[in-house]
């Protein structure tokens, strides 16, 4: 009699934590009305992505932070495919003839990252080689020259990584695949004597924050950006490789190494902190890093990697918390942090402050809440 009393409790408990899961997910509609609401606002402030991004100085409009932004546009597009969307990216990648800032020969990641897009348009609507021309020829110059240390900052993995990931795909030629992993392996293990922190399950930005380097507090200084960056693309790159590649399992095990340190460091608020690790240096909300952060959580439950139960929380309360706190009714993004590589960089960080580049943030955001959309 007490095991069958057990045993109904138990299944009564079960249904009632899957019923108050599936109340607390966000409505479709609500989601995608904030995903289009924040992405119209950048389409209708930058309509001619053919200008330059000016700042401190003049730079093309195919640098990696617009890159990032069409990362996030592609995915809204794949469930909202508007044709305006297609047409504004597929007119940007055409103005830059389907090339990168520093030309084929380029072996920095942050000009690669415009060849996520170029290789998602043509996999759309393969209308011409001359859309994977260049960006071929730069992936191949990679596989085929001996260099392994280019990503020698964390930022590089996510911006170079899932371009060679998804050439592989599509060609079928696996030298892609080994060559990505031998450069993220070098990032992780070797340079800087690893940048990856097996004990805490993050990241260093660079070689120039290995330990000794120490947060006012005493911490290893854990980036939050970075550490997306590097989350964002485990994700992009799993979802391009096929089930039997043979360093699968290695990334999703990074992932979810990473999955559990993250999860032990949001804020109350829902937010991360700049500084993951101390939340006194430059602390307060940041929605770039927390961006990232839900599109791999989301993204790990939507696939049956990361536990529902106990990560769909996070993911619901890091949301719920961006769009509350950090969309403004016109689409604008706060709380983003601007360019840089550590907590001091890139302030000030607020809800009306303008960040140096509006895109990343944006393209973060929609990688976001594509994800979020997806949650059943």
């Amino acid at each position: 009699m007490k095991n069958k009393i057990l045993f109904s409790f138990i299944v009564l408990a079960g249904m009632a934590i899957s019923s108050a899961m599936a109340q607390v997910l966000p409505s479709k509609q609500e989601t995608l009305k904030t995903l289009t609401l924040v992405n119209g606002y950048f389409m209708k402030k930058y309509a001619d992505y053919t200008l330059p991004s000016k700042t401190d100085r003049v730079r093309p409009s195919n640098i990696w932070t617009r890159g990032v932004y069409y990362e996030g546009l592609m995915e809204l597009y794949k469930i909202f495919p508007k044709e305006e969307y297609y047409q504004y990216a597929y007119g940007w990648s055409d103005f830059h003839k389907w090339g990168m800032r520093n030309g084929t020969t380029t072996r920095n990641a942050d000009d690669q990252c415009c060849g996520q897009t170029y290789i998602d348009l043509y996999n759309i609507c393969p209308t011409s080689p001359a859309m994977l021309k260049d960006i071929k020829a730069c992936m191949d110059m990679l596989v085929n020259t001996p260099q392994v240390d280019d990503w020698t900052w964390i930022d590089a993995i996510q911006m170079g990584m899932p371009v060679l990931a998804k050439l592989g795909k599509l060609t079928g030629n696996t030298a892609y695949f080994d060559k990505m992993w031998d450069m993220y392996a070098y990032s992780r293990n070797t340079h800087g004597g690893g940048l990856f922190n097996l004990k805490d399950g993050l990241w260093w930005r660079d070689a120039d924050f290995v330990a000794p380097y120490k947060e006012p507090n005493g911490e290893d200084c854990y980036w939050s950006r970075g550490n997306g960056w590097v989350y964002a693309a485990l994700v992009r790159v799993v979802n391009e490789i096929p089930k039997n590649e043979k360093h699968r399992a290695d990334y999703i095990k990074d992932f979810i190494t990473m999955s559990k340190a993250l999860k032990a460091c949001q804020r109350s608020d829902g937010f991360w902190n700049v500084s993951l690790h101390d939340p006194s240096n430059f602390g307060g909300k940041e929605t770039s890093g927390t961006a990232l952060f839900v599109y791999g959580m989301a993204w790990g439950i939507n696939n049956g990697i990361l536990n529902k139960a106990e990560y769909l929380p996070i993911a619901l309360k890091a949301w719920d918390a961006m769009v509350k706190e950090a969309v403004h009714e016109n689409g604008f993004l706060g709380y983003v942090q601007g360019t840089g590589k550590e907590p001091k960089d890139g302030q000030p960080v607020t809800y009306t402050n303008i960040p140096d580049f509006e895109d990343y943030g944006i393209g973060c955001f929609l990688l976001a809440g594509t994800e979020i959309y997806k949650l059943k």
